[in-house]
């Protein structure tokens, strides 16, 4: 609900549940009765904070504008009085309403627009823009966008993590004060919030109230929640600017990136599937079946020759894989990760034919063709570097220290961007290519452009490089990959069409790095493979059907070496495969749910049908549960109303049974109410650690 306060600045009134038809008066008599008294300490008339937070005004807390001018001025940041506003609402129900706020300050030369956005899925979508109207240049500080929760969101959800071991979860009490997290990775990071939830104490996956927020940016960022001592609770954000990083002219402007607020009254899973579902909206190729992938890195990384890839390929075809991806190592030079990045044209020592054969061999199989890339990057040992040296990304003379034997290609050097976009346009015009694996190794450090930090133009020059991609072959499909998880943001996933959340693919971390990012990340966009027995990351040895239980309910692929697999090996895997393409329709538009258990053992995920008729759910154990037996497991997400056949869906194969007798599991299902399965579950067996089972749940 936004308003004008008494002074005529807007302020948005609540963010939340709904409040019905609200007319003039009452939304004067709201604005009003929030207003809050003057302290004896403090200005002379009441202050309450506008949609710009304005230390100018008595506001504490961290501004929402920043900057200054060399030329020097009075005036550091505006104070913004009269606002003008424009409404883009046609009231029909699949529209999303549009809020408009301008304003400016004449004297400090800040003119600001605040666009305010209820989309029809029920997120809020805010940001903050500025133009220099001053005669001499404006150097950016900050801009940040908040919005605000009620005092009663007293409990604080985020997450950070590291390469490997993405989006780990941290909670704790929000007090007064700032809880800040940044990004300075020139990415968003392996330690990125994907979201900040602040909610009623207690609230999980399916109870409390929640408000979150998302900051849509692929560079350095910021989000924060602040309590003043004034009493504001503010959730917020914004690109992180390095000094000097942004400069503006005489008339430029500078637009922050968007905050994005979801807020459910029942826990998680409602904010998520809000998330979800604007995303699959703005997202539409991922519409369409996403096809079985597999990727050749963990089978044969870059020992690269056309017997063994073609072998690998029918291996696969004979499993049910529809998607061939061609990992790290087919370009010219490139035989360890040493060489070659920035030369991408396929290399003719090992392809003298190009890729023709392999591709030709991959689609006679039935089988569309993917290839890696890692365009934003350069090896010091590599053609493009001995040529043009001075297309190197860096800070000061001398390079910025390696990471994984690479430095980063300045993209905002125009010669160097046509370059590395005509190589990629080349390869899609010559080789029939349906999807890359977009890859980014590497953090930016010690980088500069035109002597000022470099992330957030090349930020947006990989925006650009995307979209022209996209531009010249609609039809293509691109996963963003930064080592991992570390570019996941509505930012890159309106451009993209998936994600790789993690270099693990460790079934006991990916059931805790998928659960995390799946808050914002779709299921048919989450990329989750099934890897050999052995964690290439960890060591760790698992069995099939775990690992395949792990990545059911994503984009699912391989990354095994599928040559080497007995024929009861390869019978299993097949039977994993044909279970995916049987509920993958549902993954389109099916509504994602996360079972809250007693016992953190015990992971349960499902994805359930919009008119909650069918429902596919994993039950998995990722250490030895506390009790016996794991004890009866709520299936949530379904019409309390309906009636239920629930079948054990689990395809056969070897493993450890922890429970000797017979259970409802062995047989052929029961019959259960969807309030019962909601609230007392279904009886669940000693189950060994790391195991899964797969339920099926269809209404009668």
């Amino acid at each position: 609900m936004l308003t004008p306060s008494l002074s005529g600045v807007p302020v948005v009134l609540h963010w939340g549940a709904a409040l019905g038809e609200l007319d003039p008066a009452a939304l004067d008599g709201a604005a009003a009765a929030l207003v809050p008294g003057t302290s004896h300490s403090a200005l002379d008339a009441p202050r309450q904070r506008g949609v710009v937070g304005e230390n100018v005004t008595g506001f504490t807390g961290l501004p929402g504008l920043e900057g200054f001018r060399p030329a020097g001025g009075s005036a550091w940041a505006p104070r913004l009085r009269s606002w003008a506003w424009d409404v883009d609402d046609s009231g029909e129900p699949d529209t999303d309403a549009l809020v408009t706020l301008t304003s400016s300050d004449d004297e400090a030369g800040w003119g600001v627009r605040v666009e305010l956005q209820l989309t029809r899925e029920g997120l809020v979508r805010m940001r903050t823009s500025v133009t220099n109207t001053g005669d001499s240049p404006l150097v950016l500080a900050a801009v940040r966008t908040a919005l605000p929760v009620p005092g009663r969101a007293s409990e604080l959800l985020d997450m950070t993590g590291r390469w490997c071991r993405e989006r780990t979860p941290v909670r704790r009490s929000w007090t007064a004060g700032t809880h800040l997290r940044e990004g300075r990775h020139g990415r968003t990071g392996h330690d990125a919030t994907l979201l900040l939830a602040a909610g009623t104490p207690g609230f999980g996956f399916g109870q409390g109230e929640v408000w979150a927020t998302h900051v849509a940016w692929s560079g350095d960022h910021q989000a924060y929640a602040e309590r003043t001592p004034e009493g504001e609770c503010l959730l917020g954000g914004g690109e992180l600017l390095g000094p000097g990083e942004v400069v503006l002219d005489p008339g430029a402007s500078y637009a922050g990136p968007w905050l994005v607020g979801s807020f459910s009254p029942t826990g998680l899973d409602a904010a998520s599937a809000r998330l979800h579902g604007w995303l699959r909206r703005h997202s539409p190729r991922t519409r369409r079946t996403r096809p079985v992938v597999v990727n050749t890195w963990e089978a044969v990384y870059m020992q690269h020759d056309l017997p063994t890839l073609s072998s690998l390929a029918e291996a696969a075809a004979a499993v049910g894989v529809e998607r061939f991806v061609l990992d790290d190592g087919w370009f010219t030079g490139r035989r360890t990760d040493h060489a070659g990045l920035g030369d991408w044209q396929v290399d003719a020592d090992v392809w003298p034919d190009g890729l023709h054969p392999l591709i030709a061999r991959v689609h006679a199989l039935g089988m569309d063709f993917g290839l890696w890339v890692e365009p934003e990057m350069v090896n010091e040992d590599s053609d493009l570097v001995r040529a043009h040296p001075d297309w190197v990304l860096r800070g000061r003379e001398a390079l910025p220290d390696p990471w994984r034997h690479q430095q980063v290609l300045d993209l905002q050097h125009p010669d160097a961007y046509a370059h590395v976009r005509d190589a990629l346009v080349a390869l899609l015009d010559e080789y029939d290519i349906a999807f890359l694996k977009w890859d980014h190794n590497r953090d930016l450090v010690d980088v500069s452009h035109g002597g000022r930090p470099a992330v957030h133009g090349q930020t947006l020059a990989f925006y650009r490089l995307l979209d022209e991609l996209r531009e010249h072959s609609p039809g293509l499909e691109i996963e963003s990959c930064a080592s991992g998880g570390g570019r996941i943001d509505l930012g890159v996933l309106t451009r993209t069409d998936r994600v790789w959340p993690s270099d693990t693919i460790d079934a006991v971390e990916r059931q805790r790095i998928n659960r995390w990012t799946s808050l914002l990340v779709p299921p048919e966009m989450l990329g989750a493979h099934l890897g050999g027995p052995v964690a290439h990351t960890t060591g760790r040895t698992l069995p099939t059907g775990f690992r395949a239980a792990t990545a059911l309910l994503g984009h699912f692929g391989i990354e095994w070496d599928l040559r080497t697999l007995t024929d009861a090996e390869r019978d299993e895997v097949a039977a994993w495969v044909a279970l995916h393409r049987e509920l993958r329709p549902l993954l389109l538009d099916g509504t994602l749910v996360r079972g809250d258990h007693h016992d953190p053992a015990v992971v349960v995920s499902g994805v359930v049908s919009a008119d909650r008729r069918e429902g596919w759910y994993v039950v998995a154990t990722v250490d030895t549960p506390v009790t016996q037996s794991v004890g009866p497991v709520r299936l949530p997400g379904l019409d309390r109303g309906a009636s239920y056949d629930v079948v054990d869906r689990t395809p056969a194969g070897p493993g450890h049974r922890a429970s000797m007798g017979t259970t409802w599991l062995d047989g052929d299902g029961v019959v259960l109410g969807g309030a019962a399965l909601a609230e007392l579950g279904v009886g669940f067996p000693a189950m060994a650690p790391e195991a899964a089972r797969v339920l099926h749940v269809t209404a009668r």
